[in-house]
């Protein structure tokens, strides 16, 4: 693994970003885990007094005062239990909240090439599970270090205060329990990284079968995906089962340690007393401070391995928290600022890896009227409509808009400046009316409304069980494709923004809805910047310009009656073949 993500950086890392934004809960949580702790000592403690004083010396006044102190130190272990216990969740909650917003926003910053190369199952599952880590190496840090490890020195104290010889042998015979739980605790980092990645994969697979459910079902996909599931499941379980394995043989080998050293006691005490009349109080002491002392011992020697699967989880939100976005804003990059909302693609070449989309794409959109772009599937027509937004940058060339080359303004100025409509009509879980008002969160219910009046969809939507509140669903079951991309033209016009970019913003409607909404965008388009894919011809005959594009070049560029008349031109022969999608 790389250094970077190192054992020892990870749990640095995870403490200088928390430690001291809760320093004074910790202490609090610190307090009520050292009262904890020293109950537990001072109970191992007096038993000799216990002991001696009932068995052995027979003395009632000495009982009462020791039944009274074992009572008072149980009710402040119980208050103490509980304040640590509430407090350390407090914490745990607050972590996981605040690292599941980092990791939002800096989803939020990534570019679009990013999500296309990953799935998003994986950057769920794996987010997820990664903030557990964070919290899992807090609370380690803080129970381990001040229960566990103080209780486990507290009883220790007590034992050599009462059998000094005894506890100092049991100490000799641990060297091979700690070798052989380092051991084990450094086979589990690889397969717990192994589960994760596992995990993600399934978390992907059933993402994807839920929201492609009526392909599934219309294609008899049930039995082929089940497989590829299953397979992916069982992958899972044995990788889940190897940690399994590699973590629990811990306790073999601690049950064993601890069954020889117990037994050993008791019989050398038994000498002891049987052959030299030893009072037993200080055994029964050291007796029981050493079996109070088991459960912090045991927990402390499963620490390598807790602590190894809490790194593992931690390093990979670093992993991600640390990945730059792959496409930041310039340091003198400059707020956007449009007059006119004039387009000019320059000299553009760009392509996905190797393979070449467009290449030297030069034209102009005028600002204010609305230029068209046709030509066949695969031509790069959508591919020029996201370079516009920068969901992707050029590999060479530039776009301006009213010359301002966009590759140095900041992406939040240059998107506030556009509407966009793709061929896909998302909708995200709530209402209609606050999908709607996603296009821009300060408008009105009464502009909400116009827009979906301008996108004809008004009447559908009052025609909804709720109207405007109705919810949608996940990515809008309940609607039609149609009403779907009316929502998303509402959403786009309710944002008013100065250039309009419609990626074949009617291919959801039918024909009377598409000419309604085609109606309403003649009207939003007036005044407005627009760029426009449409697969029908009779949609973008009323363009101002007609590109055509084909194999990422630009072939032709004018109006319908210009264009109409090259009759060896492409946009000529597709209209007289009579396509109406091309």
């Amino acid at each position: 693994m790389k250094e970077k993500y190192s054992t020892a950086t990870v749990i640095k890392r995870v403490l200088a970003e928390n430690a001291r934004e809760y320093a004074g809960r910790y202490l609090l949580a610190v307090a009520c885990l050292a009262t904890l702790s020293l109950s537990t000592a001072f109970t191992a403690w007096i038993m000799k007094w216990v002991v001696n004083g009932a068995f052995v010396d027979r003395r009632p006044d000495l009982v009462w005062a020791t039944c009274i102190a074992i009572f008072f130190a149980f009710f402040l272990r119980g208050l103490a239990n509980y304040g640590q216990a509430v407090i350390l969740s407090k914490i745990s909650n607050n972590i996981s909240a605040r690292y599941q917003m980092l990791a939002y926003s800096h989803l939020m910053s990534c570019s679009v090439e990013y999500f296309n190369q990953i799935r998003s199952g994986q950057i769920v599952s794996r987010i997820n599970y990664s903030i557990l880590g964070v919290r899992n190496i807090m609370n380690i840090a803080v129970t381990s270090s001040v229960r566990d490890i103080l209780t486990f020195l507290s009883l220790i104290g007590v034992m050599f205060l009462q059998e000094p010889l005894l506890t100092l042998s049991v100490f000799i015979g641990s060297p091979p329990l700690i070798f052989g739980l380092r051991y084990l605790s450094k086979r589990i980092r690889s397969a717990t990284r192994d589960a994760v990645q596992t995990g993600g994969h399934i978390f992907s697979a059933m993402q994807e079968t839920m929201q492609g459910i009526s392909v599934v079902k219309a294609f008899t996909m049930e039995n082929a995906l089940e497989k590829k599931v299953g397979d992916l499941i069982e992958t899972a379980e044995r990788r889940n089962n190897r940690i399994v394995r590699i973590s629990e043989r811990t306790a073999p080998l601690i049950e064993i340690f601890a069954g020889l050293v117990v037994a050993s006691i008791v019989a050398f005490a038994a000498y002891r007393s049987i052959y030299y009349d030893v009072p037993p109080g200080g055994f029964m002491s050291f007796l029981t401070a050493l079996l109070l002392a088991y459960d912090p011992a045991k927990r402390i020697a499963r620490l390598p391995t807790q602590l190894q699967n809490a790194v593992t989880s931690a390093e990979m939100i670093y992993e991600f928290l640390d990945m730059e976005p792959r496409q930041l804003d310039k340091p003198e990059a400059k707020p956007l600022i449009v007059t006119q909302g004039q387009i000019e693609f320059r000299n553009v070449t760009f392509g996905y890896g190797n393979d070449k989309v467009l290449r030297d794409i030069n034209f102009i959109a005028e600002g204010g009227k609305a230029t068209a772009l046709i030509g066949p599937s695969g031509a790069g027509k959508s591919t020029i409509i996201t370079l516009i937004p920068r969901f992707f940058d050029p590999e060479a060339g530039c776009i301006l808009i009213d010359g301002q080359d966009i590759a140095g303004v900041t992406k939040q100025s240059l998107r506030e400046q556009l509407a966009y409509v793709s061929q896909q009509a998302y909708m995200f879980a709530g209402t209609i009316r606050d999908n709607i008002r996603y296009g821009r969160p300060e408008a009105t219910d009464a502009e909400v409304e116009q827009a979906a009046r301008l996108a004809f969809a008004h009447d559908f939507i009052l025609a909804q069980s709720e109207g405007y509140e109705t919810q949608v669903g996940e990515n809008g079951v309940t609607l039609s494709g149609g009403q779907r991309q009316r929502l998303s033209i509402a959403r786009a016009l309710v944002r008013n923004a100065p250039i309009l970019l419609l990626d074949e913003a009617t291919s959801a409607l039918d024909s009377e809805s598409e000419a309604s909404v085609q109606r309403a965008l003649d009207h939003v388009m007036i005044g407005r910047t627009v760029i426009v894919i449409a697969h029908r011809l009779s949609t973008i005959r009323s363009a101002d310009k007609i590109i055509v594009v084909q194999q990422g070049r630009v072939l032709q560029v004018g109006n319908h009656e210009s264009l109409s008349k090259e009759e060896d031109g492409l946009y000529a022969r597709l209209q007289n073949i009579g396509k109406e999608a091309v």
